[in-house]
Order: structure tokens, then C-alpha cells, then sequence
């Protein structure tokens, strides 16, 4: 029988039999003369490698929502604690009940992290989903004492500013946005342009519908109802916005049935993975090289623009971005090369 085998970048072949294993990073398969363009994922280490979860992530998910997370976060969160059961299980035998996290068990996670070179930023999202899983597991009695007090998180730099286009990168993407192929343009356009002029966060636009959009000759507003905590606010519609808004919505499907704002190519909502690709897509297109183009991106785009034209007007801007405290917003600030408000003593 011939065996198929794989042949790496370094043209070193390896016979791929199931009794043998290997790691690398890319390579290509082939099966006899031919040879397929297959870049195959690196194989996991166990500190990665995927586990069944236990019975009680269900009921922790659950807990999630209803103090009011955005589903996003939860999703990390479950992604997060599935890691610290992987890297737990490689290193123990048996199962990992809530009630062996300990201070001891914490802190040599949080060792290996740091060993592993991985991000303070990442390190302490990783150390927020445990410390809320402890919060959440003394609440049922599954675990006596919250060690996560003891756990320090990582130090991060708090003078990072956000990455944001200048004015020609935002001509270049929305040109390029205008242009796309398939009858795109109207929607690709739109959605650019809310994010530019409402900084909404990817998952709000994704959970637009038609309902939430109210538009005049002078005026328009969009509400919000899926923010962050499930929270609604309601956001102002500049003249841009509504102008993009409303040659898509005049070029978009009418159908009784479709309550989503944005649609698919196949005439769906389009979700928050479609709306993501679409616009780093749109930043490739456009050859937009200097920092990646996300929604987020756009977003910190917005925040900055507005407080170069609002200078000192934090607690407007939180407002408009959803968010509950000035803190998130002090960044955009130092960033516009605005001077510190002092709206940040009366929020």
C-alpha cells in the first residue's frame, strides 16, 4: 500500500502513518505524483488542545448573560477558561473541579503565561474569565474561598494610543468601499460610514434592524438596544451617515421577511464574522498597509475626530461609544492632542 506523505518547507518528508506523529508549521500533502496546495495548522500542544467542557460552563454562560455581558465577551470568556482546563489537564490526572481553584493552581497558570511570552493584555483577559468563574462558583458553594484576589493581574501601558486612519487612508477606504464589485457598493459604503460617523461597535451594527434607523431631511438617530451590557442608548445621525444610509437602503431587497439592516450576499442578516471580513477586506483593496483596518479601527477613527472637533467633551463621547465610565475614553484624549477635561470629575 502506498502510504501518503508530507513534505515540509525544509524538503524533509515524513511518513504520515498513523502510528507516527510530528509537528510543524506548514506544509503541503501529497498523494503519490500529485501535490495539493493545502497549507496544513500547526498540530496543538496539550496546553491548547481542545477538552470536553464540563457540566457546569452551561450554567456559568448562563450566569454571564444575565449580568448583562455582551455575547462577544462571553464567548471569549468560554474560550478562555477552555484554555486554563486545557493547560490543567495536561499537567494533572484527573478531571478539574471548581473546587481546586486554588491561589496555588492560579498563580502557576499565570506562571506559564508569562513563561509562554504571551501578551499582558491577553494574560489578564485569561485571569478575568477565572476570577469571574471563582465569583460565580462561590456563589453555588462549589468553591469555598475566591482565590483570585491573590492572583495580581499583568502590568499594562496605559499611554497606548488607539490605532486610528488619517483622512486620506478614510478616502482611500471608502473609494474603495464604493467600488466593490456584486452590487455591493451601497451597503459596503454604508456600513464604512455608520462606523465612521457613530462609532458603533461591530456586534451593534450587526444587530441593526430597519426598525432602529430614524431618518428625516435634517435629522437622524440610530438606536442602539444590543450594546455592551445590553444597554440602549441612542446615537445622532450626521448628514454623511444619513446620505450613505439612505442610497443603500434605497438599492436594498424590500421584503417584509428581512428586518436585519445589513444583509449577506444571500439576502441574510449579515453577521459579525461577514461584516469584520468585509471591511478588512475593503482595507487590503484599498493597500491600506500602515496598521490593520478593523471595525475597531474605525471606531478609535471616530472617537478621535470627534474630540478634535468637540475638544474636552469626554462625557459626550462616552455616551455616544456606550460606555459607562471616562476611563475608556481618557485615551482617545491624550490621543487627539486634547488637553485633560474636567468632565471626568462630574462622571
Amino acid at each position: 500500500m502506498n502510504w501518503p506523505f508530507m513534505a515540509s518547507n525544509q524538503r524533509v518528508q515524513y511518513d504520515s502513518r498513523p502510528r507516527d506523529i510530528f509537528e510543524m508549521s506548514y506544509c503541503t500533502r501529497q498523494m503519490g505524483g500529485l501535490t495539493w496546495g493545502m497549507t496544513s495548522r500547526p498540530i496543538r500542544t496539550p496546553e491548547t488542545a481542545p477538552t470536553v467542557e464540563p457540566d457546569w460552563m452551561i450554567p456559568f454562560l448562563a450566569s454571564l448573560k444575565s449580568d448583562g455581558l455582551a455575547s462577544a465577551t462571553a464567548r471569549g470568556y468560554r474560550y478562555d477558561v477552555g484554555h486554563f482546563l486545557g493547560w490543567y489537564g495536561a499537567r494533572h490526572d484527573g478531571p478539574f473541579a471548581l473546587g481546586m481553584l486554588t491561589q496555588q493552581i492560579l498563580a502557576a497558570y499565570r506562571r506559564y503565561m508569562i513563561a509562554a511570552d504571551q501578551r499582558p493584555a491577553t494574560i489578564n483577559r485569561r485571569l478575568e474569565a477565572l476570577r469571574r468563574l471563582g465569583r460565580w462558583a462561590c456563589g453555588t458553594g462549589d468553591l469555598a474561598v475566591d482565590a483570585m484576589g491573590h492572583v495580581p493581574p499583568m502590568r499594562t501601558i496605559r499611554d497606548r494610543r488607539p490605532d486610528t486612519l488619517t483622512d486620506d487612508e478614510v478616502q482611500a477606504l471608502l473609494r474603495t468601499a464604493g467600488t466593490s464589485s456584486h452590487g455591493l457598493a451601497p451597503r459596503n459604503y454604508a456600513m464604512v460610514q455608520l462606523i465612521l460617523q457613530a462609532g458603533l461597535r461591530v456586534g451593534e451594527i450587526a444587530a441593526l434592524r430597519l426598525s432602529d434607523i430614524t431618518m428625516n431631511a435634517r435629522s437622524g438617530s440610530i438606536r442602539v438596544s444590543q450594546g455592551t451590557g445590553l444597554k440602549a442608548r441612542e446615537v445622532p445621525l450626521n448628514t454623511i451617515g444619513r446620505r450613505a444610509l439612505t442610497r443603500y437602503l434605497a438599492d436594498r431587497p424590500v421584503d417584509g421577511q428581512l428586518t436585519a439592516l445589513f444583509l449577506s450576499g444571500r439576502d441574510t442578516a449579515a453577521p459579525v464574522r461577514t461584516i469584520q471580513t468585509v471591511i478588512a477586506s475593503l482595507g487590503r483593496r484599498a493597500r491600506l498597509k500602515r496598521i490593520p483596518v478593523t471595525a475597531t479601527t474605525l471606531r478609535h477613527t471616530f472617537a478621535i475626530n470627534y474630540l478634535r472637533d468637540n475638544p474636552g467633551r469626554l462625557a459626550e463621547l462616552a455616551d455616544l461609544l456606550g460606555h459607562e465610565s471616562l476611563d475608556m475614553v481618557t485615551l482617545y484624549e491624550r490621543a487627539s492632542g486634547g488637553q485633560p477635561s474636567a468632565d471626568r470629575e462630574h462622571r
